[in-house]
Formats: structure tokens, sequence, C-alpha cells
């Protein structure tokens, strides 16, 4: 079967589809690819995270590499996907590779490859690397060296990338500001790999940043899947909600997405946080110039964008798509509804580390909490809900579910008007009353996803309902 990148790399269950052998194939066609491109010269960054065997996933993509001659910069430990691709650029390295899953359930690991610029690989670089891939082959005679075998050949440097980065992002926020700010947030690193980043930044000062689930523990308990959502962040509100804390911030399993909690317990929606987060460069920081979205995310950046005179391009789901547009449009900011944002200055990528910094920084300057912060956007922008319905399927159910999309042709929903229609990404919906409804399949994993935002729950809820009888979910 064919190994395919979906919305960001490759992903499998481990054992079935996530196995030594394909990571040897991927590790193989990507050598072919570097080399190719004339890029195997600068060298290879390679990262994994705190998944079952992803230590062991991460020596064999460098057992590999390194066999083709070329330079594998390894890190030497779990360590997050922005990370590696800040490094990616410090190093000027070919690429990077990032074994990881990401935000998927404990059953699944993955392969992300990042390109030479330090973000998501572009649609056209995921083409060629997958044709590479699937035409490569392993060498059965091949032995693996193991990491110590692999350090003799000279060809792998194993390095602390968790400095190079702090120093940089150090940069962008100003850390004695909120270090001295007097704050209490909650960090929940969801068990995964950005453990420690932002408590290590943070502390030093008055304000105080306790840990949730910053152990190193594969099955992800009492979470369904490392993924910053209400659903899993149920210990992170509580904890919030018995004690006197400012804020709790959640990070995915390679800390590239970044989930908030309000200082009375509430989860704050990744649309409300990315319109935050574009408030506060457009109005605090003064910073001028195009914002990115990609199609499910908030409405709110349109009237934002209004405001402050700034032009919004809008891309397909995914940083492969949102990163390629900030370059090319020079944009301040780009994010997407799953809690992935990535801004001017930095790699562009998504960074779930550098999101929650800019949060607390608002925070310290503003003098107000999240629950405020969020009052303070309704007042500029109006009030929006939204929500995201994720209808897990069986291999045999995708052909039903393909013929009832495709037939997904409505004049009304829920009694509202269809205005328009597009296929940009899924299928979207925009209502005669500027309500929204979007229709895809998930590009990582076996999920029909339906999203909505309009001006109250009730809307919303009536438009999602309408549509899941439409497609029989």
């Amino acid at each position: 079967m064919p190994i395919r990148f979906g919305t960001d790399g490759w992903r499998g269950l481990i054992a079935r589809d996530f196995t030594f052998d394909n990571v040897e194939l991927c590790a193989e066609g990507l050598s072919q690819y570097l080399k190719s491109t004339g890029l195997h010269d600068r060298g290879l960054v390679l990262g994994y995270d705190t998944r079952f065997l992803s230590n062991e996933f991460a020596t064999t993509v460098a057992d590999v590499v390194t066999k083709n001659g070329i330079q594998v910069f390894m890190c030497d430990e779990p360590t997050p996907t922005p990370v590696v691709s800040y490094n990616i650029t410090t190093k000027n390295a070919g690429g990077g590779v990032v074994i990881t899953a990401s935000h998927n359930p404990y059953q699944w690991n993955g392969f992300k490859y990042k390109s030479q610029y330090g973000g998501s690989a572009s649609p056209e670089i995921v083409e060629s690397l997958e044709g590479y891939i699937n035409s490569a082959n392993i060498d059965l005679s091949y032995v693996s060296k193991g990491l110590d075998g692999i350090k003799q050949t000279g060809l792998l440097d194993v390095i602390d990338a968790k400095q190079a980065y702090i120093a940089h992002i150090s940069n962008i926020v100003n850390v004695d500001i909120i270090r001295n700010a007097g704050l209490r947030v909650v960090v929940d690193s969801m068990y995964g790999a950005g453990a420690r980043y932002l408590s290590d930044i943070i502390s030093g000062g008055t304000t105080e940043a306790q840990e949730l689930h910053s152990e190193t523990n594969p099955n992800f308990p009492d979470i369904d899947q490392p993924e910053p959502i209400s659903q899993n962040l149920g210990s992170l509100c509580r904890y919030i909600s018995s004690s006197n804390f400012d804020a709790g911030l959640a990070l995915d399993g390679d800390a590239d997405r970044f989930g908030l909690v309000d200082n009375k317990g509430n989860f704050i929606t990744p649309l409300e946080v990315f319109a935050l987060l574009t408030l506060y460069l457009l109005d605090v920081k003064g910073y001028r110039g195009p914002i990115v979205k990609s199609i499910t995310s908030t409405s709110m950046i349109y009237r934002l964008a209004a405001i402050y005179d700034v032009p919004v391009f809008e891309t397909p789901v995914g940083f492969k798509y949102v990163g390629p547009k900030m370059i090319k449009e020079q944009a301040i900011i780009g994010g997407e509804e799953s809690g992935g944002f990535g801004y001017k200055g930095h790699i562009p990528e998504r960074d779930g580390i550098l999101s929650a910094l800019l949060m607390v920084e608002m925070m310290s300057i503003t003098g107000k909490n999240p629950s405020e912060l969020i009052l303070d956007l309704r007042n500029r922008v109006g009030e929006y809900s939204y929500k995201r319905v994720d209808v897990t399927f069986s291999e045999s159910d995708r052909s039903r579910l393909l013929d009832n999309f495709n037939t997904l042709q409505p004049s009304h929903i829920a009694g509202i008007k269809v205005s328009k229609v597009d296929d940009l990404d899924g299928r979207r919906f925009i209502l005669e009353d500027e309500s929204w409804l979007i229709v895809r399949f998930s590009g990582t994993e076996p999920l029909l996803r339906i999203y909505s935002e309009s001006e109250n729950t009730d809307i919303v809820n009536s438009l999602i309902n309408n549509v899941r009888d439409m497609l029989g979910v």
C-alpha cells in the first residue's frame, strides 16, 4: 500500500502501518529526494517525540540517511516540532524529520518532513517526496548499526536543540515582563515533547508556572489523545477551577498546537485564541501586514482586518498551505482552526510554545486575564459561536460517506438559505446570515469533520445536526 502524506506528514498505526520497514522506506526516499534537489550537502535535522518507540524509529532514520552519506543532526531528547524546525534554520540544513503523530491517539506514530526554510513542506514538495518514497527499495541485507555505530561514521551529531530555540524566541517575546508579572499559570504538556519548555522560560521571577502531565507516558492516560481541545483538558479545567490561577496553557503531543483555558476553568476555542493573538499583534504590538487563515478558521479575522485595514488570505486546511502563503505575502500571523499559529520573524510553522508565551505576554502587558480579554474582543468584533464535530468511521463505511458527501448540495441548512458553496477544502456552505459550515475528511485520521461558526450556539448546533442528518452520520 503506497505511503501518502496527509495534512502534515505520514501517520499510521504502530506495528500495522507504521513499521520499521516503512520508516526505512521513508528515510531512503527522503535521502534520494535530498540528493535530487542538491540539499543533501546541507544535512538533516532529526527529532522525535515521547510516543512508543519514537526514539528507535528516529535512530532508524539516522541509520538510513547516514548510509546515504548525508549528515544528521539528531536531537538529544524528545523535542517539539517547532524546535526541530527552528534548528533547521540555525544549521542551514536541507530539511528536517520529526518522528511524531502529533495529536493522534497513542496507537499512532508518524513521519513529518520539514523543508529547508523550517516549515511544513509545500504540496509540490510532498508530491515529489512521495514519489521517491514509494519507489524506494529496502536493502534487506543491511543490518542496523544502532546509535553508537552511526556515530562512528562521523555523519551523526547529537545536538541540544532547546537552547538555541529558547534564545531565539526570547527575542520575540519580552521574557522579563512575563517573569515579573506576578501571574499564576498551569501548563498541561499532555505527556508530550513540550514538557518543561514553558515552565523553564516563564519561571525565575514573580510569575509561577505549575505543570500537569509533564512526565513521559506514551499511553496518554486520562485523555483520548494529546490534542488541546475541550474534551481532553478536563484535568486542566478542574485544576484551575479549584485554585486561584490566571490561565491554563496546553500543548499537544509535539507542541506545535496551543490550547487556552481561562481563569474560571473555561476552555477558550482555538478560533477565539487566533482572534486574540491577532488583536494583540495589531492593537498592542502595532504590527501591520497581511493575515493568513485556513478556511475552517474564524470570521472574526475579517472583522479585525477591516478595523486595522490589513488584507486577509485564505488557504485550505494545513500549514503546508498556510506556511508558504505566509512567506509569499510576508504575513504577520497565520492560523488554523486546530490551534496552530505561526508568526513573522519566526519560522513559517505552527508553534504552540511561542503562541502560549505571546498569550501570557498579552496578559502581562494589558493586565487582563483571558476572560477579560475575550470580553474586550467581543466588544470589538461581536459575538461568535463555534463548534467542530469529529465523526469516526470504518473503512467499510468510507464509500457510503463519500457518496453522501458528493451529493451534498442543499439549498437551505436548518432553514437558512445557502448563499455560496465552494470546494476549496471539503465543502463549504456560506449562509445568508453569514454563518458558515464546512464538511471535510481529515487528512491524518479516519474522521469526517463538520465545522460551523455563527452568532450563537443554537444556530451552530442546528446547522451541524441538520447536515449530520443529510450525511447519515
